[in-house]
């Protein structure tokens, strides 16, 4: 695996592989790396020809301060999984490397309705901080093909906005992986390296809960069922932001189901500190 901390650096090597016709896979992450990233790497592996992968803990996408300085850090971890992953190339890059004209300069973009809803709604600013860091991720990577998680479901969707705003659409495709879980049905995140034992054990009711809605999902009005919903992860000691049910394709909220819409439920609630998000489609 090459390593590269200098955008200038990884441009240039990455220009000699595309004049030898070869197709570039890229995942980008925050690091504090579990088998969902390897997932996604492996994917990129199986359909390209090189993998890049970065690892940068955006800070403009951290509504909270405190969020940030908890954020976890295993760089040396992180490598050893890569390398044993076999992947390619790591770009590792500084703060200033991303933001070279400082964070306030790197532009504004018109997310429109999804800056209004769930984590738009109830993180402001962080979709703004996610498109201008993967903005610049893109321009230097500049692969063939980009590999997401589905856990991040909304965040997918607007990063798919933000290639259309950029008139990317064309050169890159843009694929979004299933959500990879523990045995238990915990998403796998890098945040819940932050849970202490009982809490753990409590965060499965996020699963349990999207499963129940599944479950008891009718056509008509979801406000009862999302009530019940909510009233489950009240008593198992979370602090719901949301629990919603929206189109799978665009996010609108769904007041009244017609049996057919494809159909997605979101959550994100408090567990003490730690703030954890999970979806599912419902059918």
């Amino acid at each position: 695996m090459i390593l590269f901390k200098k955008a200038a650096d990884l441009r240039k090597w990455l220009e000699t592989q595309r004049k030898a016709d070869l197709n570039i896979g890229f995942v980008p992450t925050m690091g504090a790396l579990h088998a969902g990233h390897i997932s996604l790497l492996n994917t990129s592996k199986n359909r390209n020809d090189i993998t890049v992968a970065s690892i940068f803990v955006n800070p403009t996408q951290f509504n909270d301060p405190k969020d940030f300085e908890k954020y976890p850090i295993t760089i040396e971890k992180d490598i050893d999984l890569l390398e044993e992953a076999g992947c390619d190339v790591l770009f590792l890059p500084s703060v200033s490397e991303i933001y070279p004209h400082g964070i306030e300069k790197a532009g504004h973009f018109d997310l429109g309705y999804f800056e209004t809803i769930l984590e738009g709604k109830y993180r402001p600013g962080h979709f703004q901080g996610v498109c201008m860091v993967v903005q610049r991720l893109l321009e230097i990577v500049m692969p063939h093909k980009l590999y997401l998680g589905q856990k991040d479901y909304q965040q997918c969707m607007v990063i798919g906005k933000l290639i259309e705003l950029t008139g990317l659409k064309g050169s890159i495709t843009m694929t979004v992986c299933p959500t990879l879980r523990e045995k238990d049905g915990l998403a796998m995140s890098s945040r819940n390296m932050r849970l202490n034992e009982q809490e753990r054990k409590t965060a499965i009711q996020i699963f349990k809960t999207l499963s129940f809605l599944k479950e008891n999902i009718k056509p008509g009005n979801p406000d009862s069922i999302k009530k019940d919903a909510n009233r489950m992860l009240i008593q198992a000691g979370f602090k719901p932001d949301y629990v919603e049910i929206a189109d799978a394709d665009n996010l609108a909220i769904v007041n009244d189901w017609d049996g057919k819409q494809k159909l997605v439920a979101l959550i994100a609630a408090f567990l003490n500190e730690v703030r954890l998000i999970d979806n599912m489609l419902l059918n």
